[in-house]
């Protein structure tokens, strides 16, 4: 039976070791299937620890995380057959081509043969690597190494796929192409995006629903139209600094 909810957040916290306080406190969070779900919130707000957590690469204090009905603390492995993820630090190895990473990381997916080929050529293709796809990623601009990054996330064709800060250092244009792309995907393939981002206009334009979190915990959830009609803002940005104050964070 389908679930209604792709990801279910109840009661996650989590507390690093020799620290006062917690990163995470008592979170609850349901992301429905289908939908664009932004998390946003300032440095030092928690957004990193629980990316990490429903990753699979951090383990909670306490509470339970799940997807698509999978616990994480037990069934990681389940989960890494229909979840993408796109970290923010790039993930790739600087000595191989473009094209020869994306391969590696297609097959830690699953993918083989002539289906993996297929499929690396179309994405190089879409994201505009037809020239240099054999070039090595450690010559690529910043812009061009993020592209790489997203295309191994969404190599396998995820139902669900895991953003974290995906369009740092991209030019306008460049930022502008990615977002449709996955716009089409959530439209198309009926794909769930969690994403996080410091990029608030682009958020209020991109997410479904939004959620602004600061010093772990959620301070408001909503549509972003929703959110900023209810607190008589111009716009998304209007909304988060009402809810995470103007002071400069580290």
């Amino acid at each position: 039976m389908q679930q209604d909810h792709c990801i279910r957040i109840s009661n996650l916290s989590k507390k690093y070791s020799g620290t006062s306080s917690y990163a995470l406190k008592d979170l609850n969070l349901d992301i429905v299937n289908g939908e664009i779900f932004g998390l946003l919130g300032p440095n030092g707000a928690g957004k990193t620890t629980f990316f990490s957590i429903v990753c699979g690469l951090m383990k909670a204090s306490s509470g339970t995380a799940e997807i698509a009905g999978y616990s994480i603390s037990k069934d990681l492995e389940s989960i890494k057959r229909i979840v993408g993820v796109v970290p923010q630090d790039i993930a790739l190895y600087p000595t191989l081509s473009g094209r020869d990473n994306l391969l590696f990381i297609g097959r830690m997916y699953g993918l083989k043969g002539k289906i993996l080929k297929e499929r690396v050529q179309e994405c190089l293709s879409k994201f505009g690597f037809d020239k240099n796809s054999e070039m090595p990623v450690k010559t690529y601009s910043g812009g061009m190494k993020r592209r790489i990054n997203l295309i191994g996330g969404i190599l396998h064709e995820p139902s669900i796929l895991l953003l974290d800060e995906p369009t740092v250092g991209m030019d306008v244009q460049t930022r502008t192409s990615m977002m449709e792309h996955l716009k089409d995907l959530n439209a198309n393939k009926k794909m769930t995006i969690l994403y996080t981002s410091h990029y608030l206009e682009q958020a209020e334009l991109f997410c479904d629903r939004v959620a602004i979190m600061d010093q772990g915990k959620i301070l408001c959830l909503g549509k972003p139209a929703d959110l900023i009609k209810n607190e008589n803002g111009n716009d998304l940005e209007d909304v988060f600094l009402k809810y995470t104050g103007r002071k400069i964070r580290d």
